[in-house]
């Protein structure tokens, strides 16, 4: 019952309250690239959410029964960011294959999810939290659900700006920078809501 309660509380958190690009400001780039149309928004987010999932999956045990081991610990970022890029290469050619629309739009953004610093981060994170298997999965989890549920929301933001009249020294890059402080705001209301339902 303690495992299921704290997996809740990684859960909730890692989806409102400590958000990857609402409060950590990790993915930005991907997070304004594809965050102008739903579907593009939509396929990003879930692409980000399986190689975050995946990654964490195989680094877990890379970390644990073989960097540990061996005491080359500070190898770590080298080693995650080549299984990231092989996790990165298989959904590419996936997407490639099966949903072709999709993998155009993703454009370059599809490849630079190697070096997006949210799927890094995670599983930094999962090390530097000692959390176990379980829950390093499902804090990726978490942090792809929030990933992917921040792009939807602020893709709509952004579709709802783009007809809207807007000041000429405003158009582009600074409206959605405003957008997406607005957005980040939005957010702080979940604060302290896992102590809410959870009791701390």
């Amino acid at each position: 019952m303690e495992l299921v309660r704290d997996l809740m509380i990684i859960l909730f958190t890692g989806i409102l309250t400590e958000n990857f690009i609402l409060n950590k400001f990790y993915g930005i780039c991907p997070f304004l690239g594809v965050s102008k149309t739903t579907d593009g928004a939509l396929g990003m987010g879930l692409a980000v959410t399986a190689v975050m999932v995946g990654a964490s999956a195989v680094t877990y045990p890379i970390y644990h029964f073989v960097l540990v081991p061996l005491n080359i610990e500070y190898l770590n970022t080298v080693c995650f960011i080549l299984v990231i890029a092989a996790f990165v290469q298989t959904v590419e050619m996936v997407l490639k294959k099966y949903v072709p629309a999709l993998y155009s739009s993703l454009g370059v953004y599809l490849p630079l999810i190697t070096t997006n610093c949210a799927v890094l981060g995670v599983t930094i994170l999962n090390i530097d939290n000692e959390y176990g298997f379980v829950e390093s999965v499902v804090n990726a989890l978490a942090g792809g659900i929030g990933f992917l549920l921040v792009m939807v929301i602020f893709s709509g933001v952004r579709e709802r700006i783009s007809r809207c009249d807007i000041p000429k020294a405003l158009e582009g890059t600074p409206v959605t920078l405003i957008a997406a402080s607005i957005t980040s705001l939005s957010f702080v209301g979940f604060s302290g809501i896992v102590d809410g339902i959870f009791g701390g």
